[in-house]
């Protein structure tokens, strides 16, 4: 026999000895927590610079508060929504709201789905100015990137320093309210293939599409991965037969999240809760969205041009939706070929196709991809391009405001900032194409591996 004696004598407590793979795991673990945590200071450091050191009878920073959030690239919704959405009266979310025919939010309502209304009020409660709501809003949020980082590290290992560490948590951590909707979005995966539980994968997969459910209920993106997750329960669950019963749990589980969540927002104020869907709807492509439509259709895609926004009202939705039946067609097929239903890989590339066709391409969106690149082993050579690409739009972006509103030249030819944005929406354009195919090619070693067993109180090693 091996390993540590264990008492079994009358009275005796007995505790098994921790082996020395799980204490170094809980070292991983801690390591990367902490690492994350230091990144989300730098993150929220970052964009503090925007904040005072003096404030108006609004709340708002003072002083040349326009300038500097562009000039010294600091900018973020937080702090810049504190006016305009009736954050700074804390007027609670959606109940009393509405939108103008010209698409202007009033009354409480605000461009988000429900959770993330909620999230906002929260960290409004205690504040009087932009800088206090900025501070309340880091501190609602950073829970939800340090448990980011521990899921990863139990799922991925050294390999989740990619979120600990990268770029996009220091330019992106408190630039909108996206920390909970990817923490929802890994939460799901874990409970899937890292839950430490004898549950079988019908009743973790249930739960996973709560968690996705919730994710809706922020930020819309994660309800796209219950379809390949029932897919993956459908083949799984029972191997060697189609577990419709189990498959068909995860859409109900994650309707009926969406539902009960919104529910009680629609009956208490239909009009301010409708409002943001209708705001994102009648939002037009332009210089602020990022996109591939706007500076691949110049100079037809100014806002003004009624005929080129009406295709795009259909056109996107309709393209990212031919992306989604084209991942979940190449991950069904990947199943009759290798046996497993690839369902992290399919709902990445799910994701890359929505960044390139929709018309709109917030910055912060790179922490939706991140957790990504980590779960599934992306070449480290596409993950430097991407973060490069982002980095070059993420900063020239801003500069090229600055310029813009400053009457500086901002050409092409007439300095780094508008080549800093070519560079980084063609880029990244051009990177997530090659991402969709890399996520659906390579292996899910996370379907193919099963989740870890429950360790027992009591384990003799022999």
């Amino acid at each position: 026999m091996t390993g540590a004696a264990v008492s079994t004598a009358p009275g005796t407590h007995v505790a098994a000895a921790v082996p020395p793979a799980a204490r170094t795991s809980r070292v991983v673990l801690a390591v990367l927590v902490l690492l994350t945590g230091f990144t989300l200071l730098l993150g929220y450091a970052n964009k503090a610079r925007c904040a005072g050191p003096e404030f108006d009878a609004a709340g708002r920073s003072t002083p040349d508060y326009a300038v500097r959030i562009e000039r010294d690239v600091c900018y973020s919704d937080i702090q810049h929504l504190w006016i305009g959405r009736d954050i700074d009266r804390h007027v609670f979310p959606y109940v009393s709201g509405s939108i103008t025919p010209e698409g202007q939010l009033q009354g409480g309502s605000v461009e988000y789905p429900v959770l993330t209304g909620l999230l906002i009020w929260a960290g409004a409660l205690f504040a009087t100015t932009d800088a206090g709501f900025l501070l309340g809003s880091a501190l609602l949020m950073a829970p939800f990137g340090l448990v980011t980082g521990w899921l990863l590290g139990r799922l991925a290992r050294w390999r989740a320093l990619l979120w600990a560490l990268g770029p996009p948590l220091v330019l992106y951590a408190f630039h909108n309210w996206d920390l909970p909707v990817v923490a929802c979005a890994v939460a799901a995966v874990f409970v899937v293939h890292g839950w430490r539980t004898d549950r079988p994968l019908a009743q973790r997969a249930a739960v996973a599409g709560v968690l996705l459910g919730l994710g809706f209920a922020f930020k819309l993106y994660p309800g796209a991965f219950v379809v390949p997750l029932a897919l993956h329960v459908l083949v799984a669950s029972r191997p060697g037969r189609l577990d419709w019963r189990a498959a068909l749990r995860v859409p109900l589980a994650a309707a009926a999240t969406v539902v009960l969540v919104n529910l009680p927002f629609a009956i208490a104020g239909y009009e301010g809760w409708r409002a943001s869907f209708t705001f994102q709807q009648l939002r037009k492509v332009d210089f602020t969205t990022n996109s591939i439509w706007f500076w691949g259709f110049r100079p037809h895609s100014d806002p003004d041009d009624v005929d080129f926004q009406s295709t795009m009202n259909w056109l996107s939705p309709t393209l990212v939706l031919l992306s989604f039946a084209v991942a979940v067609a190449v991950g069904w097929w990947r199943y009759r070929r290798d046996g497993d239903y690839p369902w992290v890989g399919v709902s990445a590339a799910m994701l890359c196709g929505f960044l390139l066709l929709h018309k709109v391409h917030s910055p912060q969106y790179t922490l939706w991809l991140l957790p990504f690149f980590v779960l599934v082993q992306v070449p480290w050579s596409l993950v430097g391009a991407y973060l490069v690409a982002d980095l070059a739009m993420g900063i020239g972006i801003f500069r090229w405001y600055y310029h813009l509103h400053a009457g500086l030249p901002s050409g092409i030819y007439d300095g780094f900032a508008a080549q800093a944005v070519t560079i980084g929406v063609w880029g990244r354009a051009a990177l997530l194409v090659a991402l969709f195919v890399v996520f659906l090619r390579l292996p899910d070693r996370l379907a193919a591996t099963p989740p870890p067993r429950r360790t027992p109180l009591v384990e003799a090693v022999v």
